[in-house]
């Protein structure tokens, strides 16, 4: 029977990773937000972490490389590079997050887990930037190179920001709706509230400040 029950919750958690990666891929589509020149936001991370954060990040990894390949063949006019410096900066953003958050499974944890993969993701695609980004939009380096510090650095530590905001409002809700409509098991611990009030709105709050922060940099403010 336990073996059953077992077998029973991996088919469960592949139909999440599954639901989540095709949320993931629809965000993407619709929710894409001009920033900062031709950079764009999109809130797929937020899916991808919430996936991390159930499963680990391995699944987390998966469900990037998943949804980066799928853009690249639908939706993206940037071929190959595009998708790889998707699945870095995904996996920049949300593996360290997810393997602190499995090691630590709190709200610290969680938190902790998330700002690491800001600051991580911001330095990884700094540097791949300066890298790829002359390849596929044929600019010389040095112009590239220019641009990293006024506009890359704050589209990314934004972009994290948002990121972070987005998956702490949304992590509990998602986890509830899941076990209520039993594809996850009820929490072992037995503990309630891990994401309390307060957080919730320090999270929402920092989700209104930094729109205003997009708002500003596109000039709208």
């Amino acid at each position: 029977m336990n073996n059953q029950a077992t077998s029973s919750q991996r088919t469960k958690n592949m139909v999440i990773l599954a639901m989540l990666s095709a949320i993931a891929f629809v965000v993407m589509c619709v929710g894409r937000i001009p920033i900062l020149l031709w950079l764009k936001y999109d809130p797929k991370d937020v899916i991808i972490a919430i996936g991390g954060f159930l499963f680990g990040p391995l699944s987390a990894l998966l469900m990037s490389v998943v949804v980066s390949l799928v853009e690249m063949i639908t939706v993206s006019d940037t071929g190959i590079i595009g998708a790889i410096m998707n699945v870095l900066s995904t996996c920049a953003f949300v593996c360290p997050a997810a393997y602190i958050y499995k090691k630590k499974h709190t709200l610290a944890g969680a938190v902790v887990g998330l700002i690491s993969g800001v600051l991580l993701m911001t330095a990884v695609m700094i540097l791949w930037n300066y890298l790829l980004t002359p390849l596929y939009m044929n600019q010389p380096r040095e112009e590239v190179a220019a641009l990293l510090v006024p506009v890359f650095l704050p589209f990314n530590l934004v972009k994290g920001g948002l990121n972070t905001a987005l998956t702490i409002l949304l992590y509990k809700p998602v986890i509830t709706a899941l076990r209520k409509g039993g594809m996850l098991p009820p929490s072992s611990s037995g503990k309630k509230g891990k994401f309390s009030i307060g957080v919730f709105l320090c999270a929402g709050l920092a989700l209104i400040t930094l729109i205003l922060v997009v708002l500003v940099m596109r000039g709208i403010l």
